[in-house]
């Protein structure tokens, strides 16, 4: 029977990131995780490898269609598909290299295997050489989630398939059906209609990431359709067939016609799940809801003191920051430390280009509860940064409140967005006001100026650059 202070179960972002925290505070901790790397789906097969790709082909579209205005003449651009794969792979092998040494460095002790409860203070961690009982004075749960589907299409991984295939394909694909236009539908798309891929998006809601405030969704939809890729909206896809050597897929439109598109591929990105296979947790009292998530109360802890559990476990925003900051918070709780989250100030990103960024309340939250906003959005088409880069498309976009200038949402859709967005989580973590935004001084050129001029807006000063 081996003891530790802490075992953690799962080793993604929040797992790795609690299993570092709780040693860094003098805990004796275990972390286990079933596969033979480090890092969950984020490092693996999610976060990582996705944004390789995108700069991959990011760079490969920048050459097609924007080099020659910068004067870089080529004789020929060849795509090398396997080449772009394999840069991806080292990426991810660099990645998971480096969990491996700040787990020694940190003196964590690593088990391989999956772990299931027996009760509520003993796991039983089994693989394919034994089988061992660990106990904890506490446990974190941080076994993420996994790609899920719609009633009529089943995953088969061979024609239909999630982002965890699209990231191993050994050709180029001639053409790829997407269900789901959320940010991984987004992302995906982007990544195949670089490199020649005929991408079609079909999306059940009316706009693009619909999650994020619709301005962004709506700019984002006329950049990818301007890039070439075929989006539909207010459809409902009802049945995915594997034909063999292609897929099918058959769908409603909002009026009730029927409809099919036939594809090499096609990829579902609906969202995704809960993974609590073999955690054994009817073994204890640790509860879930009807959609499979666990609940959890404060401070991240389950209906069983000593177990808690973070990030896509538990539901909400599935970001690998969240779960990290949820990591942070339960070992500097088990710790005794006081520490909060404010969810309402987590960014979201979706890594197209241009980039998507947003913290904060959307216009369409605070017009249904009403609540007074004024509106400051500046153009990237007006940024001297901007022009020189040639990166023009989108805006700064910063909400705030009238009376006393609170910083109520920002959100920006344009080159470095992913960046940017970090100033308005500052704004509005430590209640800055849109004035002192505006008044700070910000380097010239840059794309953050994007965000001066639109503070300005937003405070009746009206901006400098437009």
């Amino acid at each position: 029977m081996e003891n530790y202070d802490i075992a953690v179960i799962g080793s993604g972002p929040g797992g790795y990131v609690a299993a570092i925290r709780a040693a860094q505070l003098g805990y004796k901790t275990a972390i286990i995780e079933k596969y033979d790397t480090l890092g969950g789906t984020c490092t693996n097969v999610g976060c990582i490898p996705t944004k390789a790709l995108l700069d991959s082909t990011h760079h490969f579209s920048e050459a097609q269609h924007k080099f020659n205005e910068h004067g870089i003449k080529l004789n020929q651009i060849e795509l090398d598909f396997q080449q772009m794969y394999k840069r991806k792979a080292e990426v991810v092998s660099k990645n998971t290299a480096g969990l491996d040494f700040l787990m020694n460095k940190n003196k964590i002790t690593r088990l391989k295997g999956t772990a299931g409860f027996v009760n509520n203070s003993t796991l039983k961690i089994s693989n394919e050489n034994e089988t061992i009982d660990l106990t904890a004075k506490h446990y974190i749960i941080a076994t993420g989630s996994k790609p899920s589907t719609i009633p009529g299409v089943e995953i088969d991984k061979q024609r239909i398939i999630t982002s965890t295939e699209a990231l191993s394909l050994k050709e180029l694909p001639k053409s790829m059906v997407i269900i789901g236009g959320g940010v991984i539908g987004v992302e995906m798309a982007s990544i195949f209609n670089r490199i020649g891929t005929q991408v079609t998006i079909l999306e059940y809601a009316d706009n693009l990431i619909s999650t994020m405030d619709n301005e962004l969704g709506k700019n984002l939809h006329k950049i990818l359709k301007k890039e070439g890729i075929d989006i539909r909206l207010n459809l409902g896809v009802y049945k995915a067939e594997n034909l063999g050597s292609s897929a099918k897929v058959l769908f409603k439109d909002k009026d009730g016609t029927e409809n099919e598109l036939e594809a090499e591929y096609v990829l579902v990105a609906v969202g995704r799940k809960a993974f609590t296979k073999g955690l054994g947790l009817e073994n204890t009292g640790v509860e879930v809801d009807e959609r499979g998530f666990i609940k959890v109360y404060e401070n991240n802890q389950t209906a069983v003191s000593n177990i808690y559990a973070i990030g896509d476990v538990i539901g909400g925003a599935m970001l690998a920051h969240k779960a990290e900051e949820e990591g942070v918070l339960v070992a500097e709780t088990i710790n005794g430390q006081k520490h909060h989250i404010h969810y309402d100030r987590i960014p979201g990103v979706v890594y197209t280009w241009p980039e998507v960024a947003s913290v904060g309340y959307s216009e369409e939250y605070l017009k249904k509860n009403n609540i007074p906003y004024n509106v400051g959005k500046f153009p990237f088409s007006a940024s001297a940064r901007a022009r020189a880069s040639m990166d023009m498309d989108g805006f700064a976009k910063v909400l705030v409140d009238p009376k006393y200038g609170e910083v109520l949402g920002v959100h920006v859709i344009g080159a470095r967005a992913a960046d940017l967005i970090a100033q308005g989580v500052i704004a509005q973590e430590y209640e800055i006001t849109a004035e002192d935004m505006f008044r700070i001084s910000y380097a010239h050129p840059t794309y953050s100026e994007t965000l001066k001029d639109a503070y300005l807006i937003a405070s009746g000063q009206g901006a400098i650059n437009i």
